[in-house]
This record gives structure tokens, C-alpha cells and sequence, in this order.
């Protein structure tokens, strides 16, 4: 049964193509089946997402590692003590003199090939203590690897790849050029599940280790929100053109969303170069302890600066008459907001390199140049 709007249809069509037959116009136009006007335009079936991993993502591999390890055995205890709980259960707590045994402590991180020799970075806290590395690429194969330098202060490793082959190698970005609010993915193995990708936005950047309550680091991190877990460290966060912008180093988590943090790619290569030459990377200090400025009077935010609050004796600080109490407000010519930023500006410098501080002393503004030593200076160990 043909409907009324069927019907109208009809008489339209035939009313135009009358018409067309008449002016002499072409009726073919007009008789070709015309879309629906709701019909939608086709979406294409991949997202910028699954072109960024396709271009870097072969180059991100797993890293397997294995060490000994010595735990404490009551076999050799007497009846009494094996079986009472205080000794077995109370965070591992032994009486001295117990018998201990080797066992084999496993491991699992990520990482990714930066250059076609077979060199790939990582985390340092993934391969540190190792004594068997294993590495298993994307396309199936798995190779012996070499950690040819750590940094712990960076958390930053480079191993390489034992044998010949043609590696993958991923394109590296410029950690430099980010804004918050652009595209972030992760790439990696988390829980050993391979070639896991996330995606999120930069949340933040030059976020301070110390931030985040850890010490004995020195860092400032991407923040994301893109989903990093165990097995993430050392994988790399790309941009949304594939490019590495940094290297997946932990994770916060609480009642909400985690916090991942990775390392700007444009400071492990820095380190990553140091390792490749020496197997050690520098770390330009000048000798001194800071805090930040304190605020005038209560409730109010303190002045930017950073406050000298002790100094180390024949260092470079002590040598060019810096004092406690000094507050530096500049480096090399460019305000500083805190302490972070002047431990940044020294990094930036290097060992070595004439570095320029503008202090506030009593009232009165000063100039100071001296040069940074490197950390083992205080620490020859």
C-alpha cells in the first residue's frame, strides 16, 4: 500500500521531470537516488591515537629481569621457634643467627629503543640489581640485553641489546614545546599485559619530585592523566604525531583517578647521552641547602625566591661568599619562584659553566657568578 508521503513524492518527482522535459533540461540529476537529509557524514575507521602507535609503537619493548636474593630460613630452628607467629609474621622478622636461603626475585618494566645500534632506555628502578635481563620485542623476538649505565637521581637506565639486528627505533619529540591540555599516550606492559595504550591529556608540567614527597631525586615531571600502572615504568608517553615526549616513571594513586608522571624526554636524552659515553651521568651542584621565601605575615603567599638555609663547606657556594639567609632571586637573568626552579636553572647550566645569581641580602640586591661541581664532589664515594 503506498503511503501519503509516498504519493506526495511521486507527484513531485513527476511534476519536476515534467517540467525538465519541457525547458529541455537533463532529467538525470533528478531521477539518481538522493541521500536522506539526516544521513551523517562517515567517520574515518582510525583515530590519530592508532597512527601515533603505529609509528612508535614497535619500538617499545618489555624488559624481564631476575636477581638472587637472600631470605632468612627456620628450617634450622628449633620446633618451638618455626612455629611461633611472632618470629614468622611480624614483617618477615627472624631471630639472628637464622639460616638464610637463595631465592629468585623477578621483575617486569617497560621501555623504548631510541637509536637503530640497539640502545633503549628505561627506568633505573626497573634494572638496577640485575643480574639476567631479558628483553621481548613487539614483533615476538626476545634478546638478551646489557645495562650499560643507571642514574638514580633521574631514575633514568640505558641497556643494550646483545646480537645484530635491525631494531625498531621510535621518533623522540621536543618535551620543550608542550602545553598543558594536549594529547598524551602511553604506551607499555602493565601487570605484563604487552603492548598496553592509554590516552589522556598533559595535566601538568614541570611537576616537582619533591611535589610529590619523594626525595633524594632530581626531577621535574609530565604529569597525566592517561593510565600508567606497574609494569609501565620506562615506556614512553607520546604526542599525538607518535613522538616520544617522555619516559613513564610512576604513579600516585588515591580514592579518584591516578596521577601518572613521566620524565621530559628532553632530559633523558641528556642523561641518556652521559650514559651511552661514560656510564655515569653529572649532576651540577653548588653547595647549598634552600627553602622557599616565607611570607610576610600569616595567610599570605610567599615571595617568589628561594632562601639559602645552609651552605657546604669549600664548595662553590662557600668559595664565592654566598651566606645563609641570602635569598636568590634570579638566574642568569631570569626570576626564579622557589627552589625547584633554582635546582632546574643549575641542571640547565652544567658542571663547570659560569652561573650567575642575583641575591637579596639584607636589603640589598647583589650579583654573584661562580661555577658548579659535580654531586660527587661532596660525595667522592
Amino acid at each position: 500500500m503506498v503511503g501519503v508521503s509516498d504519493r506526495t513524492r511521486f507527484f513531485v518527482t513527476s511534476a519536476l521531470v515534467g517540467g525538465a522535459l519541457a525547458s529541455g533540461m537533463s532529467v538525470l540529476p533528478l531521477l539518481l537516488p538522493q541521500p536522506p537529509v539526516s544521513a551523517r557524514a562517515v567517520l574515518p575507521r582510525t583515530s590519530f591515537v592508532a597512527t601515533a602507535v603505529k609509528r612508535s609503537g614497535p619500538a617499545v619493548v618489555t624488559l624481564e629481569t631476575s636477581r638472587t636474593m637472600q631470605s632468612p630460613s627456620l628450617s634450622g630452628l628449633p620446633e618451638g621457634i618455626r612455629l611461633n607467629p611472632l618470629f614468622r609474621n611480624f614483617f618477615g622478622v627472624v631471630p639472628r643467627g637464622a639460616p638464610s636461603r637463595p631465592r629468585v626475585q623477578r621483575g617486569q618494566g617497560s621501555g623504548v629503543l631510541f637509536d637503530s645500534r640497539g640502545l633503549l632506555l628505561t627506568n633505573a628502578h626497573v634494572v638496577e640489581g640485575a643480574e639476567q635481563l631479558t628483553v621481548g620485542l613487539s614483533d615476538g623476538r626476545r634478546v638478551k640485553g646489557r645495562v650499560i649505565g643507571t642514574d638514580s637521581l633521574t631514575d633514568l637506565a640505558v641497556v643494550r641489546l646483545e646480537g645484530e639486528g635491525l631494531w625498531p627505533v621510535a621518533a623522540l619529540g621536543n618535551s620543550d614545546s608542550l602545553n598543558v591540555g594536549d594529547w598524551a599516550i602511553a604506551v607499555g606492559n602493565p601487570y605484563g599485559l604487552e603492548n598496553t595504550v592509554t590516552l589522556g591529556i598533559i595535566s601538568n608540567l614541570n611537576r616537582n619530585v619533591s611535589q610529590l614527597g619523594i626525595s633524594g631525586k632530581r626531577l621535574d615531571l609530565i604529569q597525566t592523566d592517561a593510565a600508567i600502572n606497574p609494569g609501565n615504568s620506562g615506556g614512553p608517553l607520546l604526542n599525538a604525531e607518535g613522538e616520544v615526549i617522555g619516559i613513564n616513571t610512576l604513579v600516585r594513586s588515591g580514592p579518584g583517578a591516578g596521577l601518572g608522571f613521566a620524565i621530559p624526554i628532553n632530559r633523558a636524552k641528556a642523561i641518556a647521552s652521559e650514559l651511552v659515553a661514560t656510564g655515569k651521568a653529572r649532576h651540577p651542584v653548588i653547595g647549598i641547602g634552600l627553602s622557599r621565601v616565607p611570607a610576610d605575615r600569616p595567610g599570605e603567599p610567599a615571595p617568589n625566591g628561594a632562601v639559602i638555609r645552609s651552605i657546604q663547606k669549600m664548595g662553590p657556594a662557600d668559595q664565592a661568599g654566598l651566606q645563609v639567609e641570602d635569598v636568590i632571586t634570579a638566574v642568569d637573568g631570569q626570576a626564579v619562584d622557589g627552589p625547584a626552579a633554582v635546582v632546574s636553572a643549575i641542571e640547565r647550566r652544567g658542571v663547570g659553566e659560569t652561573l650567575t645569581l642575583q641575591i637579596r641580602r639584607a636589603g640589598d640586591s647583589k650579583i654573584v657568578r661562580l661555577k658548579p661541581v659535580d654531586l660527587s664532589f661532596f660525595d667522592p664515594r
